[in-house]
């Protein structure tokens, strides 16, 4: 159904759900030029200089305190970003060039992000983030409003070519219930925590240009689909399947179940105790992923044992009676700590990082099991225990025997590298459990950096080459009758969750807000069914293919 108004356009669906409203675009940054005046002392413009990047500081640790778990994080470390001194020194010997403060700024920020360009790895990644200070620091020496976010007063999409950390994070506070950007991928910043606020969010879109301003657009979130000037009918069909899915999402309720009965555990993903503390009132059956870096990141020495007892113990005690699974610290590549020197790698995502690290640093890794070790004692909790980057069965034995020998009855391992997918059988001799990883999984497997949004369609968890792997995994897991989760990005996809346990996944774990949607969406689909829906998305040639095929399935399933 369409009227002659209508045009379809495509990007890549990072959020699940369905919206419809009017659009606005992103503010765009204070643009300098070298023509502007010059001020009369270099010592007093460096000053000022420096006031402004305390203020953009500042202001960044101001949101931190409005919010919590991953955006508080992102917001601090670009906190401290803006109060790096060499930012200042750059900028002054610009000053002394003879630019106009504000260029003189800006020029410093570039030159930084040229620099970390050219680095690549972890460092590339950053740049986004610096130049959005660096439009900030203009800002407040120009004296205009800082670029981002409009405020309306009234729910509207977010159109924007790509969202730093800072304006992501500050989401949730705003008039936004859809988000739509040309660049980012499936494993952004942006993607992350739209997902957790519960936001539609598509990216990778390359055709924004055609929105027709002042016009509404349907977004799609789940297919990546976007009707831009959509017709009366149209909009009014897309409100009614608005309400018709939070009806069934408000009808659903308890453990995760398929229409016909079989249980698929749902759970949440949580990296602090305040998420925990969030977390633990969400109808779920316990944590899936509880990312355990937090407690060492932005530090300069590592957590001692106590703290991490006590860290570990709030955590199990929100969720008494049910499960939580811990992975240990997955730090390096692009989580590096100062305190863990790793050296310099060329490609750190293909280096030390993960268990791998506690083969450089062994204390480190037997600290943290001690804790959880004692943690679980003294709470009486049910702490499942799993290492990211296994890549073998003799790692994962060591690691098992390791994680056993501190007191963790129930050990497991990430599922990320192709070759402990090929493998699962000989891992899971030495496992009690495993869970996968779909943002590394599709990293390693279609050879794409997670954090390049130009190959954002090859990070697609509806790739078949994942899902075949996916389908090694399920199929080794039910042969040994050993539990197979995923706590990847993929797990809050209301349409792929049924595959997934066609797959042989039989628990999923996610972000809180996305836990209705998955749960309607199991509870409507026979588990025959998620079987031929899984073999349908594996006979596919591509994402899209995949989708369509499972689509047509479920066409005529009863919802």
């Amino acid at each position: 159904m369409s009227t002659a108004t209508e045009v379809l356009v495509h990007g890549l669906g990072v959020s699940p759900g369905l919206v419809c409203a009017p659009w606005l675009s992103f503010g765009t940054p204070v643009a300098t030029s070298a023509e502007d005046p010059v001020g009369e002392s270099i010592t007093a413009e460096t000053a000022r200089v420096r006031d402004a990047l305390a203020t953009v500081s500042g202001d960044l640790e101001a949101r931190a305190a409005q919010v919590d778990g991953v955006a508080s994080e992102i917001l601090l470390v670009s906190a401290a970003m803006a109060r790096d001194p060499g930012i200042v020194s750059a900028a002054e010997e610009n000053l002394r060039a003879g630019m106009p403060t504000a260029h003189a700024v800006s020029v410093a920020f570039d030159g930084y992000c040229a620099k970390l360009e050219a680095l690549g790895g972890y460092l590339a990644e950053r740049v986004a983030d610096l130049r959005d200070l660096g439009h900030r620091a203009v800002a407040v020496l120009l004296g205009v409003p800082m670029p981002g976010i409009p405020d309306p007063g009234y729910p509207f999409v977010l159109v924007a070519r790509d969202l730093s950390p800072a304006d992501t994070a500050m989401l949730g506070g705003s008039d936004v219930v859809g988000l739509l950007t040309a660049e980012g991928g499936p494993t952004s910043h942006t993607a992350i925590l739209a997902k957790s606020l519960g936001l539609p969010a598509i990216v990778n879109c390359a055709d924004l240009d055609r929105l027709v301003e002042g016009r509404p657009v349907v977004a799609d979130g789940t297919t990546g689909e976007i009707v831009v000037d959509p017709g009366d009918l149209r909009q009014a069909e897309v409100a009614e399947q608005v309400a018709e899915a939070r009806a069934r999402v408000a009808a659903m309720s308890g453990p995760g179940r398929t229409r016909d009965g079989a249980p698929v555990g749902l759970l949440v993903n949580i990296g602090t105790v305040d998420d925990a503390t969030r977390a633990a009132t969400a109808d779920s059956e316990g944590v899936g992923l509880f990312r355990t870096e937090f407690l060492y990141l932005g530090r300069q020495i590592a957590p001692t044992l106590d703290e991490q007892i006590a860290t570990y113990t709030s955590v199990l005690e929100q969720f008494a009676g049910r499960k939580v699974v811990v992975r240990t610290l997955d730090s390096g590549s692009d989580k590096p700590l100062p305190f863990l020197d790793l050296g310099a790698e060329e490609n750190p995502a293909l280096g030390v990082r993960g268990l791998r690290v506690g083969t450089v640093y062994p204390d480190v890794l037997a600290t943290q099991l001690e804790a959880l070790g004692a943690a679980a004692a003294t709470t009486g909790a049910d702490l499942w225990v799993m290492a990211p980057m296994v890549a073998t069965a003799e790692e994962a034995e060591g690691f098992a025997a390791l994680a056993r020998s501190a007191g963790i009855a129930t050990v497991g391992a990430m599922i990320e590298i192709p070759s402990a997918a090929l493998r699962a059988r000989d891992l899971l001799e030495h496992l009690d459990f495993v869970s996968i990883g779909t943002n590394d999984l599709s990293q390693y497997t279609c050879a794409a950096d997670r954090m390049a949004g130009s190959l954002a369609p090859l990070l697609d968890p509806w790739q078949p080459a994942v899902l075949d792997l996916i389908g090694l995994v399920g199929a080794a897991g039910a042969e040994a009758g050993t539990p197979v989760g995923v706590c990847g990005e993929a797990a809050s996809d209301p349409a792929l969750a049924p595959v997934l346990v066609g797959l042989g996944v039989t628990s999923l774990s996610m972000v809180a807000p996305s836990l209705g949607a998955v749960r309607a969406s199991l509870a409507a689909t026979d588990l025959g069914l998620c079987r031929e829906m899984a073999v349908a998305a594996r006979g596919a040639r591509s994402p899209q293919a995949a989708r369509s095929a499972v689509a047509a399935l479920t066409s005529g399933a009863p919802r």
